[in-house]
Protein backbone atom coordinates (compact mmCIF):
# COMPACT_ATOMS: atom_id res chain seq x y z
CA UNK A 1 0.00 0.00 0.00
CA UNK A 2 2.83 2.45 0.78
CA UNK A 3 4.68 1.54 -2.47
CA UNK A 4 1.52 1.98 -4.06
CA UNK A 5 1.15 5.48 -2.55
CA UNK A 6 4.89 6.28 -2.83
CA UNK A 7 4.37 5.23 -6.54
CA UNK A 8 1.44 7.73 -7.09
CA UNK A 9 2.99 10.62 -5.07
CA UNK A 10 6.61 10.10 -7.30
CA UNK A 11 4.92 10.70 -10.34
CA UNK A 12 2.52 13.57 -9.25
CA UNK A 13 5.96 15.04 -8.51
CA UNK A 14 7.49 14.32 -11.78
CA UNK A 15 4.40 15.46 -13.62
CA UNK A 16 4.24 19.04 -11.09
CA UNK A 17 7.98 19.66 -12.60
CA UNK A 18 6.95 19.03 -15.93
CA UNK A 19 4.49 21.82 -15.68
CA UNK A 20 6.94 23.83 -13.70
CA UNK A 21 9.19 23.52 -16.52
CA UNK A 22 6.92 23.46 -19.53
CA UNK A 23 5.35 26.94 -17.76
CA UNK A 24 9.09 28.11 -17.61
CA UNK A 25 9.87 27.60 -21.24
CA UNK A 26 6.57 29.25 -22.27
CA UNK A 27 7.29 32.39 -20.00
CA UNK A 28 10.43 32.38 -21.43
CA UNK A 29 9.67 32.39 -25.33
CA UNK A 30 6.95 35.11 -23.82
CA UNK A 31 9.57 37.45 -22.30
CA UNK A 32 11.54 36.65 -25.91
CA UNK A 33 8.97 37.42 -28.20
CA UNK A 34 8.40 40.66 -25.98
CA UNK A 35 12.22 42.00 -26.65
CA UNK A 36 12.34 41.01 -29.98
CA UNK A 37 8.91 42.47 -30.77
CA UNK A 38 9.73 45.48 -28.97
CA UNK A 39 13.38 45.85 -30.65
CA UNK A 40 11.93 45.69 -33.78
CA UNK A 41 8.83 47.81 -34.24
CA UNK A 42 10.05 50.25 -32.23
CA UNK A 43 13.08 50.42 -35.01
CA UNK A 44 10.64 50.24 -37.41
CA UNK A 45 8.18 52.97 -36.63
CA UNK A 46 11.32 55.38 -36.18
CA UNK A 47 12.51 54.63 -39.73
CA UNK A 48 9.35 54.74 -41.05
CA UNK A 49 8.10 57.34 -39.70
CA UNK A 50 11.13 59.60 -40.16
CA UNK A 51 11.25 58.43 -43.97
CA UNK A 52 7.20 59.49 -44.54
CA UNK A 53 8.55 62.80 -43.31
CA UNK A 54 11.66 63.19 -45.57
CA UNK A 55 9.46 61.96 -48.07
CA UNK A 56 6.65 65.01 -47.39
CA UNK A 57 9.40 67.14 -47.73
CA UNK A 58 10.10 66.32 -51.15
CA UNK A 59 6.66 65.52 -52.21
CA UNK A 60 4.13 67.51 -50.79
CA UNK A 61 0.44 67.46 -49.98
CA UNK A 62 -0.67 68.81 -53.27
CA UNK A 63 1.10 65.71 -55.20
CA UNK A 64 -0.07 63.37 -53.03
CA UNK A 65 -3.55 64.40 -53.05
CA UNK A 66 -3.63 64.58 -56.88
CA UNK A 67 -1.84 61.02 -57.03
CA UNK A 68 -4.01 59.32 -54.35
CA UNK A 69 -7.40 61.72 -55.25
CA UNK A 70 -10.53 58.87 -54.13
CA UNK A 71 -12.16 60.87 -57.01
CA UNK A 72 -10.32 59.17 -59.87
CA UNK A 73 -10.80 54.90 -59.91
CA UNK A 74 -7.12 54.72 -60.28
CA UNK A 75 -6.30 56.01 -57.04
CA UNK A 76 -7.80 52.82 -55.38
CA UNK A 77 -5.29 50.80 -58.03
CA UNK A 78 -2.38 53.15 -57.31
CA UNK A 79 -3.20 52.53 -53.48
CA UNK A 80 -3.37 48.71 -53.86
CA UNK A 81 0.27 48.61 -56.07
CA UNK A 82 1.85 50.96 -53.56
CA UNK A 83 0.72 48.77 -50.53
CA UNK A 84 2.14 45.61 -52.60
CA UNK A 85 5.21 46.70 -53.37
CA UNK A 86 6.21 48.40 -49.78
CA UNK A 87 7.19 45.29 -47.77
CA UNK A 88 5.35 46.54 -44.15
CA UNK A 89 3.92 44.39 -41.92
CA UNK A 90 0.52 45.09 -39.92
CA UNK A 91 1.87 47.53 -37.60
CA UNK A 92 4.43 49.29 -39.50
CA UNK A 93 2.02 50.38 -42.19
CA UNK A 94 0.83 52.45 -39.29
CA UNK A 95 3.76 55.79 -39.78
CA UNK A 96 2.82 55.50 -43.58
CA UNK A 97 -0.87 55.69 -43.11
CA UNK A 98 -0.34 58.50 -40.50
CA UNK A 99 1.76 60.67 -43.47
CA UNK A 100 -0.97 60.10 -45.90
CA UNK A 101 -4.06 61.60 -43.47
CA UNK A 102 -1.55 64.36 -42.78
CA UNK A 103 -1.15 64.78 -46.69
CA UNK A 104 -5.01 64.60 -47.06
CA UNK A 105 -4.97 61.59 -49.47
CA UNK A 106 -8.02 60.22 -50.14
CA UNK A 107 -9.80 58.16 -47.32
CA UNK A 108 -10.61 55.45 -49.73
CA UNK A 109 -7.18 55.14 -51.09
CA UNK A 110 -5.70 54.97 -47.36
CA UNK A 111 -7.88 52.28 -46.73
CA UNK A 112 -7.25 50.46 -49.93
CA UNK A 113 -3.09 50.71 -49.12
CA UNK A 114 -4.08 49.92 -45.30
CA UNK A 115 -5.69 46.51 -46.26
CA UNK A 116 -3.27 45.82 -48.89
CA UNK A 117 0.26 46.80 -47.37
CA UNK A 118 0.69 43.40 -45.01
CA UNK A 119 -1.55 41.15 -47.19
CA UNK A 120 0.65 42.25 -50.55
CA UNK A 121 4.00 42.72 -49.18
CA UNK A 122 7.28 41.67 -51.84
CA UNK A 123 8.35 39.58 -48.42
CA UNK A 124 4.85 37.35 -48.14
CA UNK A 125 4.26 36.56 -51.50
CA UNK A 126 7.67 35.42 -52.36
CA UNK A 127 7.41 33.05 -49.54
CA UNK A 128 3.62 32.19 -50.29
CA UNK A 129 5.32 31.18 -54.17
CA UNK A 130 8.06 28.94 -53.03
CA UNK A 131 6.23 27.08 -50.01
CA UNK A 132 2.41 26.97 -51.55
CA UNK A 133 3.83 27.38 -55.39
CA UNK A 134 2.31 30.17 -57.84
CA UNK A 135 -1.55 28.70 -58.36
CA UNK A 136 -2.58 29.25 -54.32
CA UNK A 137 -0.06 32.62 -54.63
CA UNK A 138 -1.75 33.98 -57.49
CA UNK A 139 -5.31 33.38 -55.61
CA UNK A 140 -4.51 34.74 -52.57
CA UNK A 141 -3.30 37.78 -54.59
CA UNK A 142 -6.39 38.10 -56.68
CA UNK A 143 -8.46 37.57 -52.96
CA UNK A 144 -6.29 40.19 -51.00
CA UNK A 145 -6.38 43.12 -53.97
CA UNK A 146 -10.00 43.02 -54.56
CA UNK A 147 -11.40 42.85 -51.06
CA UNK A 148 -8.79 46.05 -50.03
CA UNK A 149 -10.21 47.66 -53.25
CA UNK A 150 -13.78 46.95 -52.95
CA UNK A 151 -13.48 47.82 -48.61
CA UNK A 152 -11.93 51.30 -49.44
CA UNK A 153 -14.67 51.76 -52.03
CA UNK A 154 -17.12 51.12 -49.69
CA UNK A 155 -15.90 52.53 -46.34
CA UNK A 156 -15.36 55.87 -48.27
CA UNK A 157 -19.14 55.58 -49.78
CA UNK A 158 -20.18 54.90 -46.30
CA UNK A 159 -18.82 57.52 -44.92
CA UNK A 160 -16.26 56.16 -42.06
CA UNK A 161 -14.01 59.10 -43.08
CA UNK A 162 -15.88 60.71 -40.15
CA UNK A 163 -14.68 58.58 -37.77
CA UNK A 164 -11.02 59.77 -38.08
CA UNK A 165 -10.03 61.22 -34.74
CA UNK A 166 -9.17 65.37 -35.80
CA UNK A 167 -5.46 65.45 -34.35
CA UNK A 168 -4.56 62.63 -36.60
CA UNK A 169 -4.60 65.04 -39.31
CA UNK A 170 -2.55 67.67 -37.65
CA UNK A 171 1.77 67.48 -37.73
CA UNK A 172 3.13 67.36 -34.43
CA UNK A 173 4.20 71.38 -33.30
CA UNK A 174 7.96 71.67 -31.71
CA UNK A 175 8.12 71.89 -28.65
CA UNK A 176 11.36 73.75 -26.78
CA UNK A 177 14.09 70.95 -25.18
CA UNK A 178 16.34 71.17 -23.13
CA UNK A 179 15.80 75.22 -22.33
CA UNK A 180 15.81 75.88 -26.34
CA UNK A 181 14.07 78.89 -27.29
CA UNK A 182 11.37 79.04 -29.67
CA UNK A 183 13.53 80.72 -31.86
CA UNK A 184 16.67 77.94 -31.60
CA UNK A 185 13.81 75.26 -32.51
CA UNK A 186 12.39 77.31 -35.54
CA UNK A 187 16.32 77.97 -36.72
CA UNK A 188 17.65 73.90 -36.49
CA UNK A 189 17.59 71.84 -39.76
CA UNK A 190 14.53 70.81 -41.11
CA UNK A 191 15.88 67.20 -40.57
CA UNK A 192 16.02 67.87 -36.96
CA UNK A 193 12.80 68.93 -37.17
CA UNK A 194 11.08 65.75 -38.33
CA UNK A 195 13.28 63.67 -35.63
CA UNK A 196 11.11 65.64 -33.73
CA UNK A 197 7.96 65.01 -35.24
CA UNK A 198 9.07 61.47 -35.26
CA UNK A 199 9.50 61.07 -31.83
CA UNK A 200 6.76 62.82 -30.98
CA UNK A 201 4.21 60.68 -32.73
CA UNK A 202 6.38 57.70 -31.60
CA UNK A 203 5.91 58.87 -27.57
CA UNK A 204 2.29 59.15 -28.65
CA UNK A 205 1.38 55.82 -29.44
CA UNK A 206 4.25 54.04 -27.02
CA UNK A 207 1.69 53.42 -24.99
CA UNK A 208 -0.52 50.96 -27.57
CA UNK A 209 2.68 49.81 -29.20
CA UNK A 210 4.13 48.08 -25.85
CA UNK A 211 0.74 46.90 -24.54
CA UNK A 212 -0.31 44.97 -28.00
CA UNK A 213 3.27 43.75 -28.01
CA UNK A 214 2.62 42.53 -24.26
CA UNK A 215 -0.52 41.02 -25.01
CA UNK A 216 0.75 39.07 -28.14
CA UNK A 217 3.92 37.76 -26.91
CA UNK A 218 1.38 36.33 -23.91
CA UNK A 219 -0.21 35.01 -26.30
CA UNK A 220 2.48 33.46 -28.55
CA UNK A 221 4.04 31.60 -25.20
CA UNK A 222 1.39 30.43 -23.54
CA UNK A 223 -1.20 29.21 -26.81
CA UNK A 224 -0.10 25.58 -27.80
CA UNK A 225 0.45 24.65 -31.60
CA UNK A 226 -2.03 21.68 -30.72
CA UNK A 227 -4.93 23.61 -29.81
CA UNK A 228 -4.65 25.37 -33.12
CA UNK A 229 -4.64 22.07 -35.03
CA UNK A 230 -6.98 20.80 -33.01
CA UNK A 231 -10.09 23.02 -33.48
CA UNK A 232 -9.07 23.50 -37.06
CA UNK A 233 -8.55 20.43 -38.77
CA UNK A 234 -10.56 19.46 -41.96
CA UNK A 235 -12.56 17.21 -40.16
CA UNK A 236 -14.16 20.41 -38.66
CA UNK A 237 -16.94 22.63 -40.84
CA UNK A 238 -15.93 25.65 -38.85
CA UNK A 239 -12.15 25.26 -39.46
CA UNK A 240 -11.76 28.64 -41.42
CA UNK A 241 -13.83 30.43 -39.07
CA UNK A 242 -11.61 29.25 -36.20
CA UNK A 243 -8.79 30.29 -37.86
CA UNK A 244 -9.37 33.31 -39.25
CA UNK A 245 -10.47 34.59 -35.47
CA UNK A 246 -7.37 32.95 -34.47
CA UNK A 247 -5.39 34.62 -36.42
CA UNK A 248 -6.80 37.96 -34.93
CA UNK A 249 -4.63 38.33 -32.35
CA UNK A 250 -1.90 36.39 -33.12
CA UNK A 251 1.09 39.17 -34.22
CA UNK A 252 3.03 36.72 -36.45
CA UNK A 253 5.76 38.40 -38.91
CA UNK A 254 5.31 37.85 -42.49
CA UNK A 255 8.74 35.83 -42.43
CA UNK A 256 6.94 33.61 -39.64
CA UNK A 257 3.22 33.16 -40.99
CA UNK A 258 4.35 31.08 -43.84
CA UNK A 259 6.67 28.45 -41.88
CA UNK A 260 4.33 28.25 -39.59
CA UNK A 261 1.05 27.69 -41.85
CA UNK A 262 3.14 25.24 -44.03
CA UNK A 263 3.71 23.56 -40.22
CA UNK A 264 0.15 23.20 -39.64
CA UNK A 265 -0.84 21.95 -43.04
CA UNK A 266 1.45 19.33 -42.76
CA UNK A 267 -0.21 18.34 -39.21
CA UNK A 268 -3.50 18.03 -40.46
CA UNK A 269 -5.05 21.57 -40.66
CA UNK A 270 -7.29 22.39 -43.72
CA UNK A 271 -5.69 24.14 -46.56
CA UNK A 272 -8.70 26.77 -46.18
CA UNK A 273 -8.07 27.43 -42.88
CA UNK A 274 -4.15 27.83 -43.14
CA UNK A 275 -5.32 30.65 -45.80
CA UNK A 276 -7.88 32.35 -43.40
CA UNK A 277 -5.03 32.03 -40.69
CA UNK A 278 -2.48 33.78 -43.03
CA UNK A 279 -5.00 36.75 -43.80
CA UNK A 280 -6.09 36.88 -40.63
CA UNK A 281 -2.55 37.21 -38.71
CA UNK A 282 -1.01 38.89 -41.80
CA UNK A 283 -3.67 41.34 -42.25
CA UNK A 284 -4.47 42.71 -38.55
CA UNK A 285 -3.10 41.98 -34.99
CA UNK A 286 -3.61 42.97 -31.85
CA UNK A 287 -1.09 45.18 -31.52
CA UNK A 288 -2.15 47.05 -35.46
CA UNK A 289 -5.71 47.38 -33.72
CA UNK A 290 -4.22 49.18 -30.80
CA UNK A 291 -1.90 50.91 -32.64
CA UNK A 292 -5.18 52.33 -34.90
CA UNK A 293 -6.95 53.54 -31.82
CA UNK A 294 -4.74 56.43 -31.75
CA UNK A 295 -6.17 57.16 -35.63
CA UNK A 296 -9.53 55.88 -35.15
CA UNK A 297 -12.35 55.83 -33.55
CA UNK A 298 -14.16 52.81 -32.27
CA UNK A 299 -16.37 52.48 -35.24
CA UNK A 300 -13.70 52.58 -37.57
CA UNK A 301 -11.79 50.12 -36.01
CA UNK A 302 -15.15 47.41 -35.58
CA UNK A 303 -15.28 48.06 -39.75
CA UNK A 304 -11.16 47.61 -40.02
CA UNK A 305 -11.33 44.15 -38.01
CA UNK A 306 -14.71 43.09 -40.35
CA UNK A 307 -13.45 43.36 -43.58
CA UNK A 308 -10.19 41.22 -42.40
CA UNK A 309 -12.52 39.03 -40.77
CA UNK A 310 -14.73 38.52 -43.83
CA UNK A 311 -11.84 38.33 -46.34
CA UNK A 312 -9.83 35.58 -44.26
CA UNK A 313 -13.26 33.58 -43.99
CA UNK A 314 -14.61 34.38 -47.65
CA UNK A 315 -10.66 33.64 -48.89
CA UNK A 316 -10.91 30.10 -46.78
CA UNK A 317 -13.62 28.71 -47.66
CA UNK A 318 -13.68 29.75 -51.68
CA UNK A 319 -10.17 27.75 -51.69
CA UNK A 320 -11.78 24.93 -50.45
CA UNK A 321 -14.34 25.09 -52.66
CA UNK A 322 -12.25 25.57 -55.51
CA UNK A 323 -9.36 23.65 -54.97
Amino acid sequence: MKTGTLYISTNLEMWKLLVIVMNYQALVDALSMFAFLAVELTLLFLLISYGVGVLQTYLPPQKIQAVLSSKNGKGYVVAALLGAITPFCSCSTIPFLKGLLRARAGFGTMMVFLFASPLLNPIIIGLFAVTFGIKVTAFYFVIAMGVSLIAGVVLEKLGFERYVKADAYSEPKPKSCCGATNKAVAEESKWRKIWRATWQDFVKVTPYLFGGIAIGALIYGFMPTELITHYASEDNPFAVVVAAVIGIPLYIRAEAVIPLSAALAAKGMSLGAVMALIIGSAGASLTEVILLKSIFKTPMIYAFVGVIVTMAISAGYLYGWLF
